[in-house]
């Protein structure tokens, strides 16, 4: 069973796949694909009676119970697995409901796919749903407690908290695009240089000096205090032997508290003799880093919690601890219990309101309260059971905002200036919050850095508080600001890196700082960062991540998005080079049509008021604009294409190649660009494929807003060479003979490279080929056999990405396809590929030319330097 996780929301269509993260299980039944649902006996009735909550299941029969009526008619297991994913995470308090079962083109293999809402968790239930049904298939019991239990702790583990949640949350209802940064609660709002950050409720604008003070109570007690805020009397000591002198000064009901601490850490309430007051002080040393400690008046009243963003009051709740209340007849754990099954209370922060836990903490407050777990209470007796009104230890909260006093509410925002917070909760205590504190004798006990929105959000009684909606506005102040940079996305079967490295120098010289993905690797700006193949979500998010970066151009091949998705979730731009038969055969994807969906994908993605940039002359592409929401271009090269005309006369955009021009047209309208033959990357207009791919390039540029004296400068000075374009028609011109490079790896392209040198003068053309690992026998055979064409000479070598093949088999899978074009075709076997190009050099004859068609670019472009340099120093020497 292999496991994958699509996390950007979108997956390729044929799964009919929108707006989900998705697991994908390739699921192969083996023994299992024996037993459909209604020849196993008893499945059914095991599978209802361990499932009952799956009877809202509607299936393909779209009413409640079809699912359970698909079982009982004979299904395959891989839809039960499906089904039952689904289930077991909604039975953990993550309700997720889509799911689809496909065939994988093998025989008993399957494309398992449903959704998650924490990858984690549903990677697990990937596992657990194969255990569930096999247990069910042999008759077996399956206690699925544990398994419900650890996917909870899996999701608290893993889940954004619910601060945190609700501001990604409401930047995703404005469209702003987020990536979370780490496994906690650092996130990304926004792409590039536009983004923003958050931390829990600290934000990338919240003012480091703000934090350091709200975190010193001391500092922060002092500064309030000399702005005139109603505060508590007290002291700040360090010693023992200064307690009793300070509380002499304050005066009993004392709190005694770590100046550092937090969360509610070593503070003890209600101090009302010295003894007390010695125990209070040890206690808070244990919890304070500093050692300094505060000892103050106990402020009788009401914990309220005021929250201020931006320097305006947004929210208030009145806070009480967890607690209980007697009925004089249940012991204090039968009333916990009792609480524990509100329905709103639940594990971790799944519900409104949390479990109450027992832990030590929670005896120790009952002993001292005078009781045991087994006591009962008197009937209406309170009994507090945690030192903090915190929701995640089971507290509740009741929203007060409207009645807070207007001079409260001034005292408030006018405390988040003194501190320089532009998030901040303020912890009042108070008898009255509809009264000024001066008239209640109440005071400012704290202000918070990174304040909990939790109980703003859904309070246990009141009206919840949309808190994140002012944090989004903060960063993002500019009306229909979403934080997005240009997303140009390619993809393709051939084309797709010289046209992505293309608009990238386009975009490099209208002056924006580029970011882009590549076959090669991730370039910022000129600074190749990462080599290697990175077409994929993971280098993508690299682009969008990095601050520097106003411009993104992301290659985006079939791998890629079959095995993760995409990196982004929408894009500007989404461009469709051409599609033709490649990697059939390779996870669930065997004909070109399915191949075609999955490139669909791409223009699929992009914004209503985007383009989605179609090869007009691929019957496959052109038909991706059926399921587009957005706007369409075209490009062909033949201004004559019906397609193209029928697209012109309705006022849209295209590019064509006419009369030797790259041409950019506004319904009928034509903006020639420039000679196609004088674009280096044409050689002189002979790399037909070539034209093709700067079309796209310039349709990009020009929807982008890009003029036609920019797209000039970047094509007159992108020239194809091993550092603007490596592998990609690198032609290196030796004393006697030519070597050209090329990335050609498939049947199309090799066809294209053909067309380019059929007009290539030689005495000469030796090809240095090799078989595809991964690719089947028929499309190796047709490689050899295009090469036979192609070669006067061929040297088939084979030393690199066998990908699960031998060297022998690649090699006689070329062979054999080079011998059904031509059996007297002169062919010589080298394995290795330096090798093989040093045999082709040393026997090079003059004017001859050698293509070589490497898939390892960097080490077969050093190599070819290396022997140039060799000559210019005389060093190289020839047989002929």
């Amino acid at each position: 069973m292999e496991i994958r996780s699509i996390n950007a929301m979108r997956g390729p269509n044929y799964w009919s796949v929108r707006r989900h993260k998705l697991i994908v299980m390739v699921l192969d039944l083996g023994a299992m694909e024996d037993y459909p649902s209604n020849k196993v006996p008893g499945f059914y009735e095991r599978l209802t009676e361990m499932f009952p909550s799956m009877h809202s299941h509607r299936c393909s029969v779209g009413e409640p119970g079809g699912f359970f009526q698909r079982v009982k008619e004979g299904t395959w297991m891989g839809h039960i697995i499906e089904h039952i994913a689904l289930e077991i995470q909604t039975l953990a308090g993550m309700d997720t409901g889509f799911g689809r079962t496909r065939g994988y083109g093998e025989k008993g293999v399957y494309n398992v796919v449903f959704s998650y809402i924490e990858e984690s968790v549903g990677r697990y239930a990937a596992k657990v749903s194969v255990d569930i049904c096999e247990a069910l298939i042999k008759g077996e019991d399956y206690d699925m407690e544990d398994d419900i239990q650890h996917m909870r702790e899996l999701r608290e583990k893993e889940r954004l908290g619910p601060s945190t949640g609700s501001i990604v949350e409401e930047a995703e209802s404005r469209g702003i695009p987020w990536i979370r940064l780490n496994k906690y609660s650092l996130c990304q709002l926004g792409y590039g240089a536009n983004q923003k950050r958050i931390q829990a409720t600290v934000t990338s604008e919240t003012s480091s000096i703000g934090v350091e003070l709200a975190c010193d109570k001391e500092d922060t007690k002092y500064l309030l205090e000399q702005a005139e805020v109603e505060v508590p009397k007290g002291d700040i000591i360090r010693r023992e032997r200064s307690l009793e002198e300070a509380c002499r000064y304050v005066g009993y009901p004392l709190v005694i508290k770590p100046i550092d601490g937090n969360h509610g850490r070593g503070i003890t309430v209600n101090i009302n003799n010295y003894d007390d007051a010695l125990e209070a002080f040890r206690q808070a040393k244990e919890s304070s880093r500093s050692g300094a400690i505060i000892v103050e008046k106990f402020i009788t009243g009401d914990d309220y919690r005021l929250l201020v963003i931006n320097n305006k009051l947004v929210a208030g709740a009145i806070r009480t601890p967890a607690h209980v209340v007697g009925n004089g007849k249940s012991t204090v754990q039968e009333l916990i219990d009792e609480v524990n099954r509100d329905p709103r209370r639940g594990y971790g922060h799944e519900n409104v309101l949390t479990q109450i836990t027992v832990n030590d903490l929670t005896k120790t407050i009952i002993k001292d309260a005078g009781y045991t777990l087994d006591s009962v209470l008197a009937d209406g007796e309170r009994l507090i059971l945690k030192d903090t009104a915190n929701l995640s230890t089971g507290g509740t909260a009741e929203d007060i905002t409207d009645i807070i006093h207007p001079a409260n509410v001034s005292m408030a925002e006018r405390i988040s200036k003194i501190i320089d917070l532009d998030i901040c909760g303020i912890d009042i205590m108070t008898t009255d919050i509809t009264k000024p504190l001066s008239e209640t004798g109440g005071a400012v006990l704290e202000v918070n850095a990174g304040p909990g929105f939790r109980m703003h959000l859904a309070p246990t009684t009141g009206l919840p508080r949309n808190v994140a909606a002012p944090v989004i506005d903060k960063l993002f102040p500019t009306q229909g600001d979403t934080g997005r940079i240009p997303i140009i996305a390619i993809t393709g079967t051939n084309g797709k890196t010289t046209t992505s490295r293309l608009i990238a120098h386009i975009a490099k010289m209208k002056g924006y700082r580029v970011g882009y993905t590549t076959s090669d690797g991730v370039y910022i700006q000129n600074r190749l960062l990462m080599t290697g193949d990175c077409t994929g979500p993971a280098s993508a998010e690299f682009v969008l991540k990095d601050p520097t970066v106003n411009f993104a151009v992301l290659e985006c091949a079939r791998g890629g998005l079959l095995r993760a998705g995409l990196g982004f979730k929408k894009c500007d731009v989404g461009i469709v080079t051409n599609v033709a038969a490649d990697h059939l055969g390779l996870k669930g994807i065997h004909t070109i049509e399915q191949l075609a969906k999955v490139k669909g994908v791409i223009p699929e993605t992009v914004l209503p008021d985007g383009y989605a940039i179609l090869n007009a002359d691929d019957d496959l592409v052109y038909d991706m604009r059926r399921s587009v929401e957005c706007n369409v271009a075209l490009f062909s090269m033949d201004e004559n294409n019906p397609r193209i005309k029928a697209l012109q006369r309705l006022n849209g955009i295209t590019a064509v190649y006419e009369n030797g021009y790259v041409t950019i047209c506004r319904g009928e309208w034509k903006m020639r660009i420039m000679r196609a033959e004088n674009i280096p990357l044409t050689y002189g207009g002979k790399a037909k494929f070539m034209i093709q791919n700067v079309l796209a390039g310039i349709l990009a540029a020009h929807v982008q807003g890009i003029s036609i004296e920019d797209m000039k400068a970047g094509l007159e000075t992108f020239i194809p060479s091993a550092s603007q374009t490596p592998g990609r028609l690198n032609l290196f011109k030796f004393n006697d003979f030519s070597i050209l490079l090329d990335y050609a790896h498939n049947a199309a392209g090799m066809r294209a490279l053909q067309k380019f040198t059929d007009e290539l003068d030689a005495t000469v053309k030796v090809g240095i080929i090799a078989g595809i690992g991964d690719r089947r026998v028929e499309d190796n055979n047709e490689m050899g056999s295009i090469a036979a064409e192609m070669f006067d000479e061929i040297i088939i070598r084979q030393d690199k990405r066998l990908r699960g093949k031998t060297e022998e088999e690649l090699i006689k899978m070329l062979d054999d396809g080079i011998k059904m074009k031509d059996p007297n075709k002169k062919t010589t076997i080298i394995p290795s590929e330096s090798e093989a190009i040093k045999y082709a050099v040393k026997n090079a004859v003059k004017g001859s030319l050698i293509i070589l068609c490497s898939d390892v670019i960097p080490d077969a472009l050093d190599l070819v330097k290396e022997l140039k340099e060799k000559e210019t120093k005389g060093e190289l020497h020839l047989v002929n």
